[in-house]
């Protein structure tokens, strides 16, 4: 299952992605078709807050749908906007800086590959979706960059949780961008203003439910900037699994559905490059992980 959040006019739906990615099915509106009422939330934290429940619901919904394929509840694909797939994340989002060796060295040398998970966050009013825009912020940065990242998406409460339990607090997995104010980092000497920028964390186009994504520790990924490829890794390339990241998080906070965790990025940053290659009005971001899809996203001219 590939579960999105789209607009429809004036209409926010919760659906999954059908027939090849071709259409969505409008999971409120079909289980009204099927039960002639729905009882599915209208946000997607509501509808992780159901846990196992919401993946039976969809499951019977989507059974039913595909005996049932000519009603309104299925949209083309063409006839919505995809949002972030948390439009508004109740906490800010997780991230693990330094879990690839080779971004760690291109950003320092090799005394900067991290001994332990480090972590620092972006705040939620920096979630964009697919298709966004991207502000530049050039009133306060000359050195915006990019970061494409795996992300995992918690669908289960918990605390002190066991490296080898870690899979079982997981939803899902979405891509991430973590667009980040390299001069702010320096100015600051910390993360959260040069990671926190509005539309600094374009996020999607779906979460693929864990169901589809068998083995996240070997997953292609690759981030391009106006066609060109500058990062191209895999995440069998993670210093720290995301066993152990669910794990040394959840020892004292406590994980809550719908919290996102992005598990950091290959080498390839336009801060890596000799000399810098920041981003610029006009260009595109394209952010593909397999079984993900791509994340595509433009900064403001």
């Amino acid at each position: 299952m590939r579960f999105v959040t789209a607009q429809k006019g004036e209409q926010t739906i919760i659906g999954i992605m059908i027939q090849d990615g071709s259409k969505v099915l409008d999971l409120h509106e079909a289980e009204k078709a099927m039960n002639s009422h729905s009882t599915l939330p209208r946000t997607m934290n509501e509808c992780l807050d159901l846990g196992d429940l919401f993946i039976e619901k969809v499951s019977a919904i989507e059974e039913w749908a595909s005996g049932h394929n000519d009603g309104d509840y299925i949209i083309e694909l063409a006839e919505v906007v995809l949002k972030a797939p948390i439009p508004r994340p109740r906490k800010n989002v997780f991230c693990v800086g330094k879990n690839y060796a080779d971004h760690a060295i291109e950003m320092g040398s090799a005394a900067d590959i991290p001994e332990h998970v480090m972590l620092f966050s972006k705040a939620p009013t920096s979630v964009v979706g697919t298709e966004e825009t991207i502000l530049h912020h050039d009133h306060v940065t000359r050195q915006l960059d990019y970061e494409g990242e795996l992300a995992v998406i918690i669908g289960k409460k918990g605390k002190r949780i066991a490296e080898e339990d870690a899979f079982d607090y997981v939803f899902g997995y979405t891509i991430l961008n973590d667009i980040t104010a390299r001069d702010l980092q320096d100015k600051h000497k910390q993360f959260l203003l040069g990671k926190s920028l509005d539309t600094s964390c374009p996020m999607g186009p779906y979460i693929a439910h864990k169901s589809i994504i068998p083995n996240p520790a070997n997953l292609r990924i690759e981030t391009k900037v106006n066609g060109e490829v500058r990062q191209s890794g895999n995440t069998d390339q993670f210093i720290f699994s995301i066993e152990k990241i669910i794990s040394v998080i959840s020892q004292g906070t406590t994980l809550e559905p719908g919290d996102i965790i992005a598990t950091g990025t290959p080498a390839g940053v336009g801060k890596g490059f000799k000399p810098p290659r920041f981003l610029n009005k006009g260009d595109e971001i394209e952010i593909s992980v397999e079984g993900l899809g791509t994340l595509k996203n433009t900064i403001e001219q």
